[in-house]
């Protein structure tokens, strides 16, 4: 199923898509929802974040260019941060770049939906505890990052998580590229067996930190390829079985609020 949150009007609200149409739902999607009955065509909503997060995490320098340059020892502390929930923004919105720099940098990324409560899980049991993945992009400010390693601030700016369009519960998330297009041309396209720390190692591992709750998002890396960019860019962010996610740059002056 592809989970959908989208703007009537002024209400916001909850759905499936079905091709070019939305079937609203009421309820908790994690733990039980049922159809209104109320039927929209696609074009008649506007679609947000297909959720909001109750935490996000994110991993670094999660990809080779090639599977003969995989490592033969993982990191024994993978590098993972939080980003912000006020950071998250939908299909079509805006990416601001911040006062007093010109150029942030693009970030596609397989995007894990955390369904039920995780703690202390083997690798092999994952995926029961996964709900369903969502295309991010970890736009991200490095002019803002400290030299010994901290990133917190150049993660951390309103708009820098953009998601969606869906939560795609049905995927096998060995067999998915993700990629990337600037402007219309190829940035990105790696498929995620080029990961380093895999998707099964990174979320138990992190449920070996801390308690991984519904709604929690992870950011499973980002392909080589990313690049800077600026105001009046257009970034798609596409995973096939997923979606396209495209949002536009813009300086923080030009935003009107």
């Amino acid at each position: 199923m592809k989970f959908v949150r989208f703007l009537v009007g002024s209400d916001s609200a909850a759905g499936i898509l079905e091709g070019e149409t939305v079937r609203e739902v009421k309820g908790d999607i994690f733990t039980s929802w049922t159809y209104t009955g109320n039927v929209f065509s696609l074009s008649d909503v506007k679609l947000l974040a297909p959720l909001e997060p109750n935490s996000i995490i994110g991993i670094g320098a999660n990809y080779v260019a090639k599977k003969e340059d995989l490592p033969s020892e993982l990191p024994s502390i993978p590098v993972f941060f939080f980003k912000p929930t006020s950071s998250v923004i939908g299909p079509g919105d805006e990416i601001v770049i911040p006062e007093g720099i010109e150029q942030v940098k693009f970030e596609s990324e397989l995007a894990v939906v955390i369904g039920k409560e995780a703690k202390n899980v083997p690798e092999e049991d994952v995926l029961d505890y996964v709900f369903g993945y969502t295309v991010g992009n970890d736009v991200t400010a490095p002019q803002f990052f400290r030299e010994d390693g901290h990133w917190t601030i150049g993660k951390s700016f309103d708009t820098f998580t953009p998601l969606g369009p869906v939560i795609e519960t049905e995927l096998d998330p060995s067999e998915v590229k993700v990629e990337a297009r600037l402007n219309g041309e190829e940035k990105q396209n790696s498929s995620t067996e080029l990961m380093i720390v895999t998707l099964r190692k990174m979320v138990s591992y992190l449920t070996n930190v801390m308690t991984l709750k519904p709604g929690d998002v992870i950011l499973t890396g980002s392909p080589l390829g990313a690049e800077m960019v600026g105001a009046g860019d257009v970034i798609e962010c596409d995973i096939k079985q997923i979606g396209n996610l495209r949002n536009s740059f813009v300086t923080a002056n030009s935003k009107v609020l």
